[in-house]
């Protein structure tokens, strides 16, 4: 493959629709091959933004918005890294023949639960929990009856587990109604699932470059009102259950199709695998990666992208830890304990410019070659000592 430099007429350029910290990371890859990058979002000095070659601040939801960027700056590559994108503007970039990653209809079907999860159960007939959409409080009622208590709730459009909650008994379906609408993306209509009592789930990164599907070690997480907290590396399975989420992971990024990095969730019951979510793009657990592999999930996406070798060498556990904004500040500042920067753990500010209370403002990884437990107890050590004005 041929390399360039940016801002040359030859240059390779890829176009970020979305910046925060995932697209930061993303942008730096790109550009330590020497791409040109373009990062895109809806504010101002987004993450992504503070080390592109060239920013835009537009309405991510409006298509003409969308469309004048991609003309304007012609990428060889469009990288939707956020589920606030109106898609017809991805639809009608790729008839003009722009190359969205992984392609426009695996982004719809992704950016969408109904989509996505009609598409993994009914076509591909892999293993789910059981389901039913909803788009008014009655009919919430009877999905959350037939359903069962516990149930987990989710707008069918969000990112980051806004707007979902577990209801359970039918007193709290109205406070989980209330919640879902408010959440930012589509809440027009609702998902009500089954809560699977798993033991634990897993973020599965599977990769596609045109030529070849690798997989990274399983991810562990735990999340929060949705939204991760703690991942770690290696997640311990049975040989039986890691071989079941491989099959599940190839099986929807095959159907899902193009190149790239897929975040695929599952929830794991002994030694059966259920099929969660997939995000067509990097995952927030999967920063920890940047710890544990001498190519990261962003360097991987990357040379997926470009259609390059996927080899890779893990180099042993590790873990991360999100540190969530205590307060609102035009003005953030995040203070951290020198401890936290050592030859086993390290740390990654955002620089948003803009905190409020449970946005995600920086990150502590660390490494234990041997155990995985032993690097989230440091990390969960280490993120208790941040705090922020």
């Amino acid at each position: 493959m041929t390399f360039t430099a940016p801002l040359k007429s030859d240059s390779k350029k890829i176009l970020l629709l979305g910046s925060g910290e995932l697209g930061k990371e993303v942008i730096i890859e790109a550009q330590r091959l020497g791409i040109e990058t373009v990062a895109v979002d809806s504010y101002n000095n987004a993450p992504a933004h503070l080390v592109a070659n060239k920013a835009y601040t537009i309405n991510m939801k409006n298509k003409n918005e969308i469309l004048d960027v991609i003309r304007r700056e012609k990428p060889d590559y469009i990288l939707p890294e956020v589920e606030a994108i109106n898609i017809e503007a991805l639809f009608e970039a790729e008839k003009e023949g722009f190359h969205v990653i992984p392609n426009a209809d695996a982004v719809n079907k992704t950016m969408n639960r109904k989509n996505i999860r009609e598409f993994a159960a009914i076509e591909l007939n892999l293993p789910t929990g059981k389901y039913e959409f909803v788009s008014t409080f009655e009919a919430l009622i009877k999905a959350a009856t037939s359903i069962g208590y516990p149930c987990v709730i989710k707008p069918v459009m969000s990112s980051s587990g806004h707007g979902q909650s577990i209801a359970k008994s039918e007193e709290e379906l109205y406070s989980s109604w209330e919640k879902a609408k408010e959440a930012r993306g589509d809440a027009s209509e609702l998902i009500v699932e089954e809560f699977i009592h798993f033991d634990y789930e897993i973020a599965l990164l599977t990769v596609r470059n045109g030529h070849e599907t690798i997989f990274c070690e399983p991810i562990g997480h735990i999340q929060e009102d949705g939204d991760y907290i703690f991942s770690w590396q290696p997640m311990n399975m049975s040989k039986i259950a890691k071989n079941k989420a491989l099959d599940i992971a190839k099986k929807i990024t095959d159907g899902l199709g193009g190149r790239g990095l897929f975040g695929v969730e599952l929830f794991i019951k002994g030694d059966d695998v259920y099929f969660s979510e997939v995000s067509p793009r990097p995952h927030d657990t999967g920063m920890v990666t940047m710890m544990t592999q001498s190519q990261s999930e962003f360097a991987l996406h990357i040379r997926a992208v470009l259609g390059l070798p996927l080899d890779y060498v893990f180099y042993g556990a590790g873990a991360s830890a999100a540190y969530k904004a205590k307060n609102d500040s035009f003005n953030p500042q995040i203070i951290i304990n020198n401890k936290a920067f050592s030859k086993n753990s390290y740390v990654r500010v955002f620089g948003k410019p803009q905190s409020h209370e449970g946005r995600r403002m920086a990150l502590a990884l660390t490494f234990d070659k041997d155990s995985s437990e032993k690097a989230l107890k440091q990390a969960k050590q280490i993120i208790k000592e941040f705090s922020d004005q």
